[in-house]
């Protein structure tokens, strides 16, 4: 996790065979579950984890996020169907998407969070952006970029989807939508357990 301010983490198979002893080595460990919990922002602070969804072949992609206060209080929620592209143009443009939402409501000290690995490195690691060939995605990133120093402080985490389902969500239900919708201080039925289940602290395990 990076902090900006006004810028930018076996199991022995037993075996009684005769194989091999290369073949056991490669069979003798088995990738331990990891627990992970959705995480309350410090005091003060505002999070907004965000998530973008590409349907295969069909191309047709949504985005969607949550913006939560140090209570775990839902502040705001968001919803959209882009049209077609892939699950990269989608997740940069969630969060472009969320950051206009930050801005908007005035909320400086905020912590973003979301799933897709690549993205994250991107925003955290501005030289990266050399790498990235594709104008759109660029277009996105440059954007993001232009808006982070508009805020006092910024930190922003990598985080495996089973601590982002709420964003998750938000973006599976933005294939249903035929206009951006937004929900304030009250989630959608949909969304609400997930938003209590984060706020209690609830463990979700990740079977690698």
């Amino acid at each position: 996790m990076l902090a900006f301010t006004n810028l930018w983490r076996c199991q022995i198979l037993a075996s009684t065979t005769t194989k091999p002893s290369s073949f056991l080595v490669l069979r003798s460990y088995r990738k331990e579950p990891i627990p992970v919990t959705w995480e309350k922002p410090r005091v003060g602070w505002t999070k907004l984890n965000f998530d973008g969804s590409s349907k295969g072949k069909s191309g047709k992609a949504s985005i969607g996020g949550v913006i939560r206060n140090h209570k775990a209080e839902f502040l705001l929620g968001f919803a959209e169907s882009i049209g077609e592209a892939n699950s990269t143009i989608a997740e940069v443009t969630a969060l472009r998407r969320g950051l206009e939402f930050v801005l908007e409501n005035g909320w400086s000290h905020v912590w973003l969070e979301g799933d897709a690995k690549a993205i994250v490195d991107v925003i955290k690691k501005r030289k990266q952006m050399k790498k990235i060939k594709c104008e759109e995605v660029q277009k996105h990133v440059s954007h993001i970029n232009s808006i982070i120093p508009k805020l006092n402080d910024c930190i922003v985490s990598h985080v495996y989807r089973e601590g982002n389902r709420a964003a998750d969500k938000f973006a599976q239900l933005g294939h249903q939508q035929d206009e951006p919708r937004i929900w304030r201080y009250v989630p959608p039925n949909e969304v609400m357990p997930i938003v209590h289940e984060d706020a209690e602290g609830k463990i979700v395990i990740r079977r690698r």
